[in-house]
């Protein structure tokens, strides 16, 4: 089970707690001004994360002169865990172990404290209060490992939190070397996509155009013209279109390419008049529309008349568009084939395709047979605001 991680002011309320208890415990209220250094050093501990060196250096009066020492381990322990630069901690180090020394050893009572003397009397009698040696040399040592904990802790935790960033550091350059990876492979997919689409799918919709207008040319009678001229257009307008999609697929991923022009409402009266079919378009005034919702309308007309031509031929259609309220309503209805129906190969997912469009918008749609043995489609899309604009 992982511990949460406590707020800052929970460890500054803390730290200076048990200074304050220590403090309690060494402290002599009426030795003055070291008492007031020592409460001061103390209280100065809730503002060591945004002043360390220099809480650090008010704390030392208190462990030089009374040894209070939890102040100033937890203060070099900051400075040491926040230092951008090594001599800083190191000196900080040395300057706390001196204090220590000086005091745990009673040199500060020599020269400074209750057995304080002229000073060369100090020295000649400090031979004597060092002796013997070896004791002398432990209690230092004792006391420099005393001052070097904190400075080795704090820098502990200053290499955890580099090491740390290192390997977020690490973990983003890898995570976007991946993204980068991801986005070559996609963009060699849909290179070749692309060129499977413009191999297979332009040849044949080439041959139809160019065998459309040989038709049209060479048609006895102006139905047959009439029609081999219709299937010639909706070639080359297919061809215009599958260019678009393939420019899309090559310029995925590059920089410096242009937008390809999206359609849109304005161009639903071409759509219609080169359906192919007996179809009449009417648009009243409406709201305005974003992009993707224009792209949606015009794709919608393009599925359903599509769909009219194949499974209903020789049938008349409608569409029409119209405000209701703050939402836009496309409906494109079809009566019945009076034509025999010529079986075509079919994916089945234009009208799904056109469900999900419609739910990304936060749309809806509606089809299904008529009475009359016909076909009607509903698309219902949210405007993007109420203005109201001119019938195109």
């Amino acid at each position: 089970m992982r511990i949460p991680e406590l707020p800052q002011w929970v460890w500054d309320v803390w730290t200076v707690a048990a200074a304050a208890v220590h403090l309690l415990l060494v402290i002599d209220v009426e030795n003055q001004p070291v008492a007031t250094f020592a409460i001061v050093g103390v209280a100065a501990l809730a503002l060591r994360g945004r002043y360390p060196f220099l809480v650090f250096l008010v704390t030392l009066p208190a462990a030089f002169m009374v040894f209070e020492k939890v102040a100033s381990m937890i203060a070099l322990y900051t400075l040491t865990s926040r230092a951008k630069r090594p001599w800083l901690p190191l000196a900080a180090t040395a300057i706390l172990a001196v204090s220590f020394v000086f005091h745990g050893t009673h040199l500060f009572d020599l020269f400074f404290g209750p057995w304080r003397m002229p000073f060369d009397q100090a020295i000649d009698i400090l031979p004597q209060h060092v002796y013997p040696a070896e004791g002398f040399m432990r209690t230092t040592a004792y006391y420099i490992a005393m001052a070097a904990v904190p400075s080795v802790l704090g820098y502990s935790q200053l290499t955890r939190r580099r090491l740390a960033e290192r390997f977020a550091e690490i973990t983003e350059a890898r995570e976007h070397e991946q993204r980068l990876l991801t986005q070559q492979a996609l963009a060699s997919e849909r290179a070749q996509l692309a060129r499977e689409m413009h191999d297979v799918v332009s040849h044949q919709v080439s041959l139809i155009a160019v065998q459309a207008g040989a038709l049209e040319l060479q048609a006895p009678d102006s139905r047959t013209r009439t029609t081999a001229e219709a299937i010639r257009e909706v070639s080359v307008t297919t061809l215009e279109e599958l260019r678009q999609m393939v420019r899309v697929l090559h310029a995925s991923g590059r920089r410096g390419e242009g937008p390809v022009p999206q359609p849109s409402i304005a161009q639903l009266r071409r759509l219609v008049e080169g359906s192919g079919i007996d179809a009449e378009l009417e648009i009243g005034p409406l709201p305005v529309l974003d992009p993707p919702a224009q792209r949606a309308v015009y794709r919608t007309v393009q599925e359903a008349l599509t769909n009219a031509r194949k499974h209903a031929p020789g049938a008349k259609a409608s569409v029409r568009l119209s405000a209701q309220g703050r939402a836009v309503v496309v409906e494109v209805a079809n009566t019945a084939a009076t034509r025999p129906v010529v079986e075509l190969p079919s994916s089945r997912v234009g009208l799904l395709g056109l469900r999900q469009r419609a739910e990304l918008l936060d749309g809806a749609i509606e089809y299904g047979p008529d009475r009359a043995g016909g076909w009607r489609l509903r698309l219902t899309l949210p405007a993007e605001s109420a203005t109201a604009s001119a019938g195109r």
